[in-house]
């Protein structure tokens, strides 16, 4: 079968979407779970946009060794440059460079004429070719761009020694039928194009992501590009999950394979949407809660005849195994940590200690620790952080009717090891805690965006709170989880906090200019 590469720009293109900021730490994390999720290339963000961002492409690179790392660069030296720096560290180095290439672009943004755009390119890849093995090179706005045009510039940017050309469907406009002729014709009329690979790269504005990414792969794409869940800008990026369990299922259609594993389907995508805090819509294809679930009666009595009446996807293709046995307060350390390994879960002893100390915390209060509690309480304890002194709640407390104004008294203790108690009101519980908490923190913040959900179900289900804030002018975003909601959402107020504190004192080498 043909070998199609999964390029995942979930740390890059994904972490672009409004209200996502993930720390170096987050990053290192998700990458790793994309290694054993099996992704041929991991785009780890865009090294020249920011130190933070340099420091997480520069630890991703040197971290990962089962799949190429790459990142992101205008057609630039200063961005080669400052990339090479991050990259030099991976097994096999791998840069990827855009240009825009419509009329609209070319004219409004980049202000060049179309004979300017073709030696722009030409250039940064013949200079990126000095120091990177493996060059990817882009045409932003490739669908929206003359086909005749796209011919040319693809001809010059291989001969300068590009290894990838890629074609986006930068604004989501394409049709199916209309992208993938796009791709035959640029298959039967770009000279050398069989010495390198073409990628599909689709946004999904129109909701046709990732039925175009198909087409494309019916034409010849070599590579498909996309993000975890589909999170991106705007509407956001093909889901890469959809496109490798089709893939797959219609295997006889397409004749294809990716070299995906997808039994780490579930647990990628409930890494991502724990970590960036974005929540999976339940009708969500291949990894919604809604994608197993059958209400109907005679969808019912068919699956209890045969499953494959109604269900073309079995849970355990993707991860989602009949749950284990359900740990409770009497289970043991072991058995705590052999959970741990059959999830997944890489933690040193320290952190096991520390996961383990939450888990009989909870037992004590939750009848039974569910598969869901687990992947929480694991979730996050492999980052590792800096030693910066933050804001950790000691307890929150809320006095509250239907006839009084409510007021929250928070203890906590501060970066400067005090231990510090405030109390003010609001307009509603929720309000009270995080004007509480403005006092603590001693700063403006706005409250943009805050949602609580449950972790599994049940009276006793945990319950996870995402406060998305701005504090002094800059948007952060906090998560954390308890069983009681406003404790939940005390702690999330302040984890966002945090961020500000431990990315303000990591001292991040600046990118070079």
């Amino acid at each position: 079968m043909r070998k199609i590469d999964i390029f995942d720009t979930t740390l890059r293109d994904g972490e672009q979407s409004a209200g996502i900021n993930l720390n170096t730490a987050e990053k290192l994390e998700i990458a790793r779970q994309l290694e054993r999720f099996g992704a041929s290339v991991i785009e780890a963000g865009f090294p020249a946009s920011s130190p933070g961002d340099f420091e997480a492409v520069k630890r991703i690179a040197e971290t990962i060794k089962r799949s190429t790392v790459t990142g992101l660069a205008r057609a630039m030296k200063s961005d080669i440059d400052t990339s090479w720096e991050a990259l030099r560290g991976a097994e096999q180095p791998h840069l990827h460079i855009f240009l825009a290439t419509s009329p609209i672009h070319m004219e409004y943004k980049l202000k060049k004429t179309p004979d300017q755009v073709v030696d722009i390119a030409v250039e940064a890849v013949k200079y990126a070719k000095r120091f990177f093995p493996l060059v990817q090179w882009s045409a932003e706005d490739a669908f929206r761009s003359d086909p005749a045009f796209l011919v040319r510039i693809i001809n010059e940017v291989i001969q300068a020694g590009a290894t990838t050309i890629n074609i986006p469907d930068t604004v989501g406009y394409a049709s199916p039928q209309e992208y993938g002729a796009l791709f035959k014709f640029l298959k039967e009329n770009v000279t050398g194009m069989e010495r390198v690979k073409l990628s599909t790269h689709c946004h999904n504005d129109l909701g046709m992501a990732v039925a175009n990414s198909l087409a494309a792969i019916e034409n010849g794409a070599d590579q498909v590009e996309g993000t975890i869940n589909g999170i991106g800008e705007r509407a956001g990026n093909a889901a890469l999950e959809e496109i490798a369990v089709a893939l797959h299922i219609r295997k006889d259609f397409y004749g294809v394979e990716t070299g995906i594993n997808l039994q780490e389907i579930k647990r990628t995508s409930q890494l991502v949407s724990q970590l960036t805090g974005v929540v999976i819509q339940p009708n969500k294809a291949v990894v919604g809660k809604n994608a197993f679930a059958h209400e109907s009666g005679i969808h019912q009595d068919g699956m209890l005849k045969n499953r494959e009446t109604y269900e073309i996807i079995t849970p355990e293709l993707i991860g989602e195994t009949t749950a284990p046995l359900a740990l409770g307060k009497h289970s043991g350390r072991h058995a705590f940590k052999d959970r741990a390994i059959s999830m997944g879960f890489e933690l040193t002893d320290e952190q096991l200690n520390e996961a383990f100390g939450e888990f009989k915390n909870l037992a004590d209060k939750k009848k039974e620790i569910t598969e869901d509690d687990l992947f929480v309480l694991f979730t996050g304890k492999q980052i590792e952080y800096s030693n910066v002194p933050t804001y950790e709640l000691t307890n929150v407390q809320v006095q509250y009717g239907t006839s009084n104004v409510p007021t929250a008294t928070v203890s906590a203790t501060i970066p400067t090891g005090e231990n510090v108690v405030v109390a003010t009101t609001g307009a509603g519980s929720v309000e009270a805690i995080f004007n509480t908490l403005e006092q603590l923190v001693n700063g403006q913040v706005h409250i943009l965006d805050y949602r609580v959900t449950s972790i599994g179900k049940g009276r006793d289900a945990l319950g996870e709170a995402v406060v998305n804030l701005s504090f002094n002018g800059e948007v952060l975003t906090g998560r954390d989880v308890a069983q009681d909601v406003l404790e939940a959402s005390a702690k999330a107020y302040l984890n966002a906090i945090n961020r500000k504190l431990i990315k303000s004192a990591v001292k991040v080498k600046e990118p070079v200019s």
